[in-house]
């Protein structure tokens, strides 16, 4: 199988600054790492091509430092890493973001599965996987707690809904989102992240991937950010609860209408 991971490098704070004029975050300067939900589908992409084979690809679209997610992934198992990056990029919104990815994978070639996290932490829109699918014309299932099975045509899928989870079956090539439950990504080994340091990481540019340059950075963008701010802070308040169990129990109940949380 050749496998495509998606991911994305997001600012390492709940502080982020929000740029006044583009109404985007603030990258330059601020600490970044690897979207924790793109780890499990690092870790899924590699536990697949244990069980069958074939190549784990990462793929991420940001700033030249995104480098070092990349390399992340690839300490965890995957093989190799593709950086999009150019100025021309910046400014993308999911619809134009996950064109310019599904203009990559469509460079890569012969992909079997893609495979992103269900969100991304500082957007938490969920919409650049199926976004990809879009653009690529596959099928997707999104929120994929479990592998089932994968043939040569087809995969077999968990996913997780409100009232539990369902089955289903797509042809391949397909896009895949997952969430956490679906596995435990591993600690990186030493000789993992020696691989990870030496290995070369292309940067492709619009015209490596053939991407129309009105169709990608804020004028490829459908939609517009026009006011952000922070939310309200929260009023958090204190109580110990003394007594035994039955009387602490019934205490809890009793401030938790209060507070009508029941």
């Amino acid at each position: 199988m050749k496998i495509v991971v998606c991911v994305k490098q997001v600012p390492a704070t709940h502080d982020a600054k929000i740029d006044p004029e583009t109404k985007r975050i603030i990258r330059e300067g601020q600490k970044a790492i690897l979207n924790p939900f793109d780890t499990y589908a690092v870790e899924e992409g590699v536990l697949l091509k244990e069980r069958f084979g074939g190549e784990v690809i990462i793929l991420c679209m940001g700033p030249e430092k995104a480098h070092e997610s990349i390399r992340e992934a690839i300490s965890g198992g995957a093989d190799r890493g593709i950086l999009l990056s150019d100025r021309a990029f910046g400014g993308s919104d999911t619809w134009a973001t996950s064109y310019a990815l599904a203009k990559a994978i469509a460079k890569i070639g012969d992909v079997d599965l893609v495979i992103c996290g269900k969100q991304a932490i500082d957007g938490d829109t969920a919409q650049v996987g199926p976004g990809i699918a879009a653009h690529l014309g596959w099928l997707q299932a999104t929120y994929v707690m479990k592998v089932e099975d994968v043939t040569a045509e087809s995969i077999r899928v968990r996913r997780m809904h409100e009232d539990g989870y369902d089955i289903c079956e797509l042809p391949l090539p397909a896009v895949l989102t997952v969430v956490k439950d679906i596995n435990s990504p591993r600690i990186p080994s030493l000789r993992g992240r020696m691989a990870a340091n030496k290995a070369e990481i292309p940067i492709w540019k619009p015209a490596d991937i053939g991407a129309e340059l009105d169709r990608i950075g804020l004028n490829g963008s459908p939609t517009r950010v026009v006011r952000t701010q922070p939310p309200p802070a929260r009023h958090t308040i204190s109580k110990r609860i003394v007594g035994t169990s039955e009387e602490c129990a019934r205490e809890l109940v009793r401030e938790l209408r209060l507070r009508s949380i029941l």
